[in-house]
């Protein structure tokens, strides 16, 4: 576990989860608030975002959703070329660090499939034509819409995933802040799309990056910053030298805002337990990747729900499931089983009623608001079967007693 011997695992998991306001809800707090001061949620077309808004500030899907609608939230991509859902005073930063990927896919194609850049910008002008910045048309409209501009790339495109150049084109586009991809029922938890064209500036260096970084994840190594940013190291390391970042005590590896040293060496970890339900690939997580550090040892050696054999909790990237959390540990872990429209849990400590208030406030979240909360777009209640058997096995019980109403 990555730590600095000053600072015990059990005071950086509370103070990221205060961070993160995952240790009191901030009721009240819009979707663009949330993201702004906790970070931007990482969108794979599954349940992730709703959850973390409704865990950190009890918002529901409409509210979620009308703040897409109004594009006071949006779903870009950005770091790594990932998706994520970003605060709209986050939009022109967030396409400038992800400006790379597409970039960086464009050359790919130019390399191996013989795309040339001028084919590309002038795919992309013909797709700036028919698109208008109300009415959104899903690729295979706009492909039609531009006719031969669309080539398409043969078996060599198909086997590197690019079949056609409208992709690169997209991509292109899209960090440029030129088009925007807008859901098609409105929801942030499936992956179909249509386009509109946008006007969005795009600015923003490493160094403003850093700077937010380290406001929603301080303490963190410049690995962890790494890692999400996407950045080299010489990149990495620049731009947390610009930002100012400082450690919390001399000689550790660990870097903070320097407004947020005096904070941090008062916090002390809270008495009570403050139980949260939340994605695998909550912010809480995949802010700094380092998984062993949301764990107990104990529990970083239990084996995975339907895993493969020999492999622990510990040993993996990433959760292979939604997880509980108290004060910033993973303390459970759950799925929801849409048959009996119901979560199912395994807990790592005794139950009590706070944690059983937590699962049954989350339960009727799901059921009905969103009707499942699937990991990522290809999740279902099928693949997701085998976890569900096993965590209602080591549960011992056949579901969650829900309140009268």
């Amino acid at each position: 576990m990555e730590h600095s011997p000053e600072i015990s695992p059990e005071k950086l998991r509370a103070w990221w989860s205060h961070r993160q306001w995952l240790d009191r809800p901030h009721t009240g707090a819009s979707a663009a608030e949330v993201l702004a001061a906790t970070g931007w949620a990482r969108s794979v077309g599954g349940a992730a975002p709703y959850l973390g808004l409704f865990a950190r500030a009890g918002l529901g899907r409409a509210a979620v959703d009308a703040a897409v609608a109004r594009l006071e939230v949006h779903e870009l991509p950005t770091a790594r070329g990932c998706t994520y859902v970003l605060p709209a005073a986050d939009f022109a930063l967030g396409l400038a660090v992800g400006a790379a990927a597409p970039a960086g896919e464009l050359a790919a194609a130019e390399k191996h499939l013989g795309v040339g850049r001028d084919e590309v910008e002038k795919l992309c002008l013909a797709i700036e034509r028919v698109l208008s910045d109300v009415e959104p048309l899903d690729p295979t409209s706009i492909r039609e819409a531009v006719g031969d501009a669309v080539r398409p790339l043969g078996e060599a495109g198909k086997k590197r995933g690019v079949s056609t150049t409208l992709p690169l084109a997209l991509g292109l586009m899209q960090s440029r802040g030129r088009i925007r991809r807008v859901p098609v029922n409105g929801r942030l938890d499936q992956q179909r799309y249509g386009y509109v064209g946008w006007d969005q500036p795009v600015s923003g260096d490493a160094a403003d990056f850093a700077r937010r970084y380290f406001s929603w994840a301080g303490p963190a190594t410049l690995k962890h910053f790494r890692w999400f940013s996407g950045f080299t190291a010489a990149t990495a390391r620049r731009a947390v030298a610009e930002a100012g970042m400082v450690p919390p005590a001399p000689g550790s590896e660990f870097l903070l805002p320097p407004e947020l040293v005096d904070e941090f060496a008062e916090f002390t970890v809270p008495a009570e337990p403050r139980y949260t339900l939340l994605a695998g690939i909550d912010g809480i997580h995949l802010l700094h990747r380092d998984l062993p550090r949301l764990l107990d040892p104990a529990d970083a050696e239990r084996p995975l729900p339907a895993g493969r054999v020999g492999r622990p909790f510990g040993g993996e990237a990433d959760p292979q499931t939604h997880v509980v959390l108290d004060r910033g540990r993973i303390v459970g872990l759950w799925e929801y089983d849409t048959e009996r429209a119901e979560i199912v849990h395994q807990s790592f400590v005794p139950p009590d009623d706070a944690l059983r208030e937590a699962l049954r406030r989350t339960e009727a979240f799901v059921r009905d608001e969103l009707g499942d909360a699937r990991g990522f777009s290809l999740d279902s209640p099928k693949s997701r079967a085998p976890k569900i058997a096993v965590l209602r096995a080591a549960a011992g019980i056949p579901g969650i007693p829900r309140t009268a109403g």
